[in-house]
């Protein structure tokens, strides 16, 4: 084909749409800046006065990543209108910016298109696409009753404290960010800036309340459908729900023993039986992207500041508010591992065996969290050499995994190490869906098949 002129006429190729995972991506960057944005004016802080803009975006980032990680108290420094936009961000974030956007057409009766699905497929970690519209409108639903009654057990214990309108303004906070694991509290200006839950350490109401709202929005959208489906009967459910509901009590039952053993002599010195008791098993469940704390996290033992970054590290269950590697990611390497071992050719798991693709995917996982996290503290180190390595891993480790927990170097960062807290935690929000998304992605077939070469390992 040719102009008028003479000249060929060239066509251009059609943009390819963008990915699921630049979609999720893009989605949760123009949130974090229209959060970052509205907490920047004068309404959203206590004073009136205009928040910087590396406060507002770390704030802002924390929030709608669910980490939890202040350069603030959140109870002093915001307003009434900057705890409504964090609580906000906390939810959209929690379930997922897709998540969220697909709740208008279906309120509005419109049928979802096959694109629509396919990405909410990737953003709840659905095993199927099928019946994925059907798990969306469970999970809408099952988080609002939850948190409904998260909230309405909370204010048992906070309208006698601070009175009915703000005791349940306190009791609806608190529960969204349990259950979306943000970790976010408003205790700052009650028990002290940056105190968390530490004065109901031994309060039986909100230690069983917030372990639950945690447990439960951790356990994954996919388990829930699961189990509403079979009726609640194990032996029917699909293989990754079944292990995900054996994990989960595992990862609360065993850390909760060691925590009660380790900090006997350091952070629970002080507390009674019962105080202790209480006090491990929310040490056992919080540190899997949860963010709150019963005892400060800058008291821990040393046993006790490495069993939470392993706790950090193993995360939550995939498609689920959580962050993390993930505990299926964790257990399918130390299978690998004892495969290895046993010498044998496949891994195997109650009577089935996982797919090679898997295992890869599972292993790079590892591998991108534990790289982000050195590098992560390698510049910090290096940036503001009179912090603790201690105190940066577990704040890095905190970061990527999106949990909240620090020992209380996050008001003493730098800008520039800020900026780095900011990337980690937008990367692992991301972590749990992008880059497990963009690993399972076919890869095309080689072009040129190399020759084999042999390496030395191990």
């Amino acid at each position: 084909m040719f102009h008028s002129s003479g000249k060929p006429i060239r066509h251009r190729k059609p943009r390819a749409p963008l990915s699921s995972s630049a979609l999720i991506a893009l989605g949760f960057l123009l949130i974090i800046l229209a959060v970052t944005l509205l907490l920047m004016l004068p309404v959203s802080s206590r004073s009136g006065a205009w928040t910087d803009p590396l406060t507002a975006l770390f704030t802002a980032t924390s929030a709608v990543c669910v980490t939890g990680l202040v350069v603030v108290d959140t109870a002093s420094h915001w307003s009434l209108f900057g705890h409504v936009v964090l609580l906000i961000g906390i939810q959209i974030g929690g379930l997922g910016v897709m998540t969220i956007l697909s709740l208008f057409p279906l309120l509005l009766g419109h049928r979802i298109g096959l694109r629509q699905r396919t990405v909410l497929q990737e953003s709840v970690a659905s095993l199927h696409l099928g019946g994925i519209v059907r798990l969306v409108r469970r999970a809408m639903l099952g988080t609002v009753l939850i948190e409904v009654i998260g909230a309405v057990l909370l204010c048992f214990r906070f309208v006698p404290m601070l009175g009915w309108l703000r005791g349940v303004g306190y009791a609806v906070f608190h529960a969204v960010s349990a259950f979306c694991n943000a970790g976010f509290d408003l205790m700052g200006t009650i028990t002290g800036p940056y105190s968390s839950l530490e004065s109901f350490v031994g309060d039986p109401l909100v230690n069983v309340t917030v372990i639950l709202l945690i447990l439960l929005g951790g356990l994954g959208f996919f388990v829930w459908d699961d189990l509403i489906t079979c009726r609640f009967r194990y032996k029917k459910l699909q293989l990754h729900s079944r292990v995900v509901l054996l994990l989960s009590a595992g990862l609360i039952l065993v850390p909760a023993l060691l925590f009660f053993l380790f900090e006997a002599r350091s952070a629970m010195a002080g507390l009674s039986a019962g105080e202790r008791v209480w006090a491990s098993l929310f040490s056992a469940v919080t540190p899997r992207t949860a963010g709150f704390d019963t005892v400060p996290t800058g008291d821990l033992s040393s046993a006790g500041s490495l069993l939470t970054m392993l706790l950090m590290l193993t995360g939550g269950n995939p498609g689920s508010t959580a962050g993390g590697a993930k505990t299926t990611t964790m257990l399918l390497i130390v299978l690998l591992a004892l495969s290895l071992l046993n010498r044998e050719d496949d891994v195997h798991l109650m009577g089935r065996r996982i797919e090679h693709d898997v295992m890869r995917r599972a292993s790079a996982i590892l591998i991108v969290y534990l790289t982000m996290a050195m590098v992560a503290t390698l510049i910090i180190c290096g940036l503001q050499t009179e912090l603790a390595l201690r105190d940066v891993l577990i704040e890095v480790f905190s970061a990527v995994n999106t949990v909240g927990m620090s020992t209380g170097i996050t008001r003493v960062l730098s800008p520039a190490s800020q900026l780095v807290i900011i990337l980690l935690m937008y990367a692992g929000r991301l972590g749990s869906l992008t880059f497990a998304i963009l690993l399972t992605h076919r890869a095309q077939p080689a072009k040129v098949q190399y020759p084999t070469g042999r390496l030395l390992v191990g």
